[in-house]
Order: C-alpha cells, then structure tokens, then sequence
C-alpha cells in the first residue's frame, strides 16, 4: 500500500506522512542498540535512503550541523531528486554578536555550502536551526533566507524550534512556511496552542523526536538513572501499547500521526528495519480508545527530561 501524503500547510507541498531525518546518516545520535553504536557507512546509507525513495517516503530532512549527512546525501540520491521534497537547515547563529550584514552573508554561505554538498540547484525548504524564542533577531535572518528564495536557491523558509514559546514566535512571525517541532506521546504540549495555531495560520508541521532520541522503544532500559522518572514513563507506555505488533513505537508514531495538524513524521534512523516498521504504521487507523486512556495517564512531571539536550549520557 502506498504511504498517504499530507500538504505541508501553504507551501502546497504534498509530503508523505512519514520522512526521513538523516542525523543518523551523518553522525552518531540518539541511544544505540548495543554494538551498534557507528553511524552507516556510505554504502548503508545509499542503501537506506533509495529505499526510503522506493517505500513513498519524499520528504528527506538533513542539516549543516548533521556531519557529513548532506553530502552522503548528495552522492547517494541527488539523480533521484525530483522524487522527493528537500529540506535542510542553516545554523541560527545567535550566541554570537554579529551585525546584520555578516548575519545575512554567513546565512548566504551556509545555503551555498548545503547546495553544493547536497548537489542541487534548489532546495525545498531550509529552516533557522534551533531558533530560539527570545534574545534573537528573526527578521535579519529571514530576510536573508528571503534573499536566497528570491535568487531561486530555496522555495520556502521555516524554522526547527524546541518548545512552545519558540514554535510559537516561528508560526506567529507570518514568514514561516514550515516550523519543525518535537511532539511525542510523552511530549504532548504541543497540543495546547502549537498545534492549534499551526493548523489556524495553515504553517506546515514536521514532527521531530516522535521516539523521544529512542527512549520510546526497548532500548529505554539503556537510560541512566539519573534520568529515572523518563525511564520509568517510557517503561510504562508499554501497557498502553498492549496488543500493537509493533509495541511502544507503534503506539508513538500512530499517536503523532492522528493529529490533524501534523504533516509528516520524521523517522531518524540508520537501520532498514526500523525504516520498514514506521513506514508500515503509516497506514494504520487510529489507537483503540482504551490505548489513548492509558498513554494519557502517563505523565513526565519534569518537563526538562522531555528535552533530549538536557540529557547527559
């Protein structure tokens, strides 16, 4: 069955319900199974990402700060690049003190530098990476990433946030077209305005950390006790997951995917199976009322432990 696509709000972009984050592709990230802990070598992640293309899923995610992962994807996928929707991002560059005509020349440079790695003449979307929710300039920013749509190198502008406030002063800006956010079963603030003003101001949404830097699957047992309370909401979703083939994650990717104000889900993945198994849930109706009982009685009261930056592994 083919993966559904959604529009990605008013850049009439029709992305699949799944995508491909390719952090993994470019560095070590995230909690590892055990002995496989190295990022894929270029043969793997060719391999991986053509199959992505072949399953359906056409929104590919990198960044400049992802390694090497946008030139592992230009030397893979870039004679298959009408097939999918590219995005990437440029560093936001706010801790330091930079006039506005350096801020708009670095900017220049990180888009020059993508195109060249990625091996295209146009990328989709690029995003303000990590833009934060005060003490930071937005406009200079987006007139220069407004330059570079102007000049025909980008389509359409967004920023990757984490938090409210930040996803908010994004949609809110009026210049986003797409705003990247972290949104899980165990993260569901985003349901209380984010969403919401998404869905009302008709920005697109990518969801992002749907398996929470993969506290969301088997591998929570892995997690230090110092994040204990995590441990323990994430051991606890497994009842909520009772009876899904696909356990835990499963229940966390068809949770994300039943909102309507969410375009696609990111899949960060260096493994073809974990690839495959998202992309099956792609198709699935939505979670068993008495599913959505239980993962709802599940909650991390230390709001800083939803944040995988906070963590130290």
């Amino acid at each position: 069955m083919a993966i559904a696509k959604r529009r990605l709000g008013r850049t009439n972009l029709m992305v699949s319900a799944i995508s491909l984050g390719t952090v993994e592709l470019g560095m070590r990230y995230g909690i590892a199974p055990a002995g496989l802990d190295e990022k894929p070598g270029q043969e793997q992640a060719a391999r991986l990402l053509n199959r992505a293309l072949d399953l359906g899923v056409n929104y590919i995610d990198t960044a400049r700060a992802y390694g090497d992962s946008e030139a592992i994807i230009g030397r893979s996928i870039a004679s298959r690049r009408e097939e999918f929707v590219l995005a990437t991002k440029v560093p936001s560059f706010h801790r330091e003190d930079l006039t506005s005509k350096e801020l708009r020349r670095r900017a220049g440079i990180a888009v020059e530098d993508s195109l060249r790695a990625l091996k295209t003449n146009v990328i989709d979307i690029v995003m303000i990476h990590c833009a934060p929710d005060r003490d930071f300039d937005y406009e200079v920013l987006l007139d220069a990433l407004d330059a570079e749509r102007t000049a025909g190198r980008t389509r359409f502008i967004g920023a990757s946030v984490y938090g409210e406030d930040a996803a908010l002063k994004a949609i809110l800006s009026g210049r986003c077209d797409a705003v990247q956010i972290a949104y899980s079963v165990l993260d569901r603030r985003p349901e209380r305005r984010v969403l919401p003003a998404a869905m009302t101001h008709d920005v697109g949404i990518v969801a992002r950390s749907v398996l929470l830097k993969g506290a969301l699957t088997h591998r929570a047992s892995q997690l230090p006790d110092t994040l204990a309370e995590l441990k323990e909401a994430a051991i606890r979703m497994e009842a909520a997951a009772d009876g899904l083939a696909g356990g835990v994650p499963e229940l966390a990717y068809r949770y994300v995917l039943a909102h309507q104000g969410v375009n696609t889900a990111l899949v960060g993945t260096g493994r073809m199976e974990e690839l495959e198994a998202v992309v099956s849930y792609a198709g699935q109706s939505e979670l068993p009322s008495q599913a959505l009982g239980r993962l709802r009685e599940v909650v991390v009261r230390d709001e800083r432990l939803l944040n995988p930056g906070n963590w130290a592994l």
